[in-house]
């Protein structure tokens, strides 16, 4: 167990929220730690061309390496631990366990812990992940070079996936449940109709996936066709991570944390805020705001 030492801030999370957040409250002097997770930077590390922050050419991996140093330079602590609950409130101490068995306690507290792909709930999506189905079309797209994949989703996140995947498999279906991109924006969806290896299936969904007995896949669609391939790639929305905190803090339909709702002390930032939308950009914003609201809050004390 770690000797227990109050932080003025602990931020929940390592992506660009909770780096901006860490920057601001280290920048203001404060005794700033961030539980980072298990890897640094959340969905924006696997991002492998990143063109919609402004200022920055390169990977979602590269800015959350700048990010992250560029918080330690002005005194923030970085940990790649995950909160497994929160106790105790603004007057006693947040008192946060953490899956590596130490507690930190922290004056405020910013959630920043983003969310997670939504998981696909047909029959074999469960059993088969890992195995031919991927939510991570970065993370294991160098796995089928020259072979056959799906993608199933109709948002910047599909499309970008399904443009990813073309330069290294031989064949990209997007299966999408509506008849166009209408999410999207119309850069990806000019880039994906000028590839002659991107296929879009539009009305369609998913029913269930199988194993073929050459250990393909068998994707059977909801009209009843069944289309094989090599790979089955899930875009189709995110859930916010706030399974660590209890069920007395006030969530959104979407599972998102409402900033006027919180706890005194407690602030919000990032993907997992209420009425946000899911971009670096406002991710960075929101950081800077709970940071700043954090730090007023400190100083009043």
């Amino acid at each position: 167990m770690n000797e227990i030492v109050m932080y003025d801030v602990i931020i929940l999370g390592s992506g660009p929220a909770g780096l901006t957040a860490a920057l601001y409250c280290g920048r203001a002097g404060k005794k700033t730690l961030v539980l980072g997770g298990d890897r640094l930077g959340g969905q924006t590390a696997g991002i492998a061309v990143l063109e919609n922050y402004p200022g920055w050419r390169g990977s979602g991996l590269e800015l959350s390496e700048f990010m992250k140093n560029q918080a330690e330079t002005f005194g923030a602590e970085i940990k790649f631990v995950s909160a497994k609950n929160i106790a105790g409130d603004a007057e006693t101490g947040f008192n946060i366990l953490c899956d590596d068995g130490n507690r930190y306690v922290g004056k405020t507290v910013i959630i920043a812990t983003g969310a997670s792909p939504r998981k696909l709930e047909i029959d074999g999506a469960r059993e088969l992940l890992g195995k031919g189905v991927s939510y991570c079309a970065t993370c294991d797209g160098f796995f089928y070079s020259e072979k056959d994949v799906i993608v199933m989703g109709g948002g910047n996140s599909a499309l970008n996936d399904a443009l990813y995947l073309a330069d290294i498999a031989r064949n990209v279906k997007i299966v999408y449940r509506k008849g166009a991109f209408t999410r999207a924006e119309a850069v990806l969806r000019n880039r994906v109709a000028e590839r002659e290896n991107i296929e879009c299936l539009f009305n369609t969904d998913l029913k269930k996936i199988a194993k073929t007995d050459d250990d393909r896949l068998v994707v059977t669609t909801t009209d009843d066709q069944q289309i094989i391939c090599d790979g089955l790639f899930v875009a189709i929305g995110h859930e916010a991570n706030t399974d660590y905190l209890t069920e007395d803090v006030p969530r959104d339909n979407m599972g998102r944390l409402i900033p006027a709702e919180l706890p005194t002390g407690m602030f919000v930032a990032g993907d997992v805020q209420s009425e946000l939308k899911m971009q670096i950009a406002t991710a960075v914003g929101t950081g800077c705001s709970a940071a700043m609201d954090a730090i007023a809050y400190l100083n009043q004390l």
